[in-house]
């Protein structure tokens, strides 16, 4: 019976879920709610044929742009599933794409070619780069993962003119560089790498464990605000969706799809 017990809890908490946020206080301006889609720590793992248990949410909710947001291929395990998904995200919406770490431990050639593509797939890899979603006042700035070793000049570059009346949307890999991110007037902050902590107790602990935060993270996983001398923000830390790739299971810690909704 027990063992019955911990295999309905390990598939349950190897479930897709769908988390949606929606914030109408970040002083957003335009013709239409902006729809934003959020793909953090795919890890290269797989989501059914094609990936369409992925595909099929996101054309269902039909976000305006889907952000990708590191660790989406892994350098232990094959491309496919990785390029399966990519290869189809520019024609639901515009891909804008930050790597992870384990982009970063690819040997470099491995890295050169995952990059590669990434531009052939039609996805915009954004570090240093700030990119302005049409008719909003949302500008999307992308930092590269410290392991790449460009991290501090691509927050210079997306920080050293930022616009204060614009809404201002931070995509980096790494949660644990919130203070850093805070320094400057970003809205909205989206990371992962925490993976959720990889177990959680219901009600009690968020996570137990995450990469570089070590025991009991802070930032495992979910919806943080801030609203103290370094001004108001929104940071999400998505869960990711690694299942397969990790070498100890999610318990009560399910792999998420992130849709954020900004509004006026």
């Amino acid at each position: 019976m027990a063992l019955l017990v911990i295999f309905a809890i390990l598939i349950y908490s190897h479930l897709l879920k769908v988390v949606d946020y929606q914030f109408d206080d970040v002083g957003f301006k335009g013709n239409k709610n902006l729809n934003i889609a959020l793909i953090t720590d795919l890890h290269a793992c797989y989501y059914g044929d094609n990936q369409k248990w992925l595909v099929d949410i996101l054309k269902q909710k039909q976000p305006d742009v889907i952000l990708l947001g590191g660790d989406i291929y892994d350098d232990k395990r094959s491309f496919d599933n990785a390029d399966v998904l990519l290869s189809q995200l520019p024609t639901i919406a515009p891909t804008y794409y930050v790597d992870g770490n384990h982009e970063n431990w690819l040997p470099q050639a491995d890295y050169d070619k995952v990059m590669a593509k990434i531009h052939n797939h039609g996805i915009s890899i954004i570090h240093g780069k700030s990119i302005a979603i049409p008719s909003t006042n949302v500008i999307i700035h992308g930092i590269s993962d410290p392991d790449g070793g460009y991290f501090d000049k691509d927050l210079k570059a997306v920080t050293t003119d930022l616009n204060k009346n614009a809404v201002n949307v931070l995509l980096s890999h790494r949660p644990e560089h919130i203070d850093e991110y805070r320094n400057h007037d970003f809205d909205v902050i989206l990371s992962g790498h925490a993976h959720g902590g990889q177990w959680r107790v219901p009600f009690l602990i968020n996570g137990v464990f995450a990469p570089n935060q070590g025991f009991l993270p802070k930032y495992a996983g979910g919806l943080y605000e801030f609203d103290d001398k370094k001004g108001k923000s929104k940071f999400i830390v998505s869960r990711g969706l690694a299942r397969e790739s990790t070498r100890v299971p999610r318990v009560f810690n399910r792999p998420e799809l992130v849709f954020v909704r900004l509004s006026e």
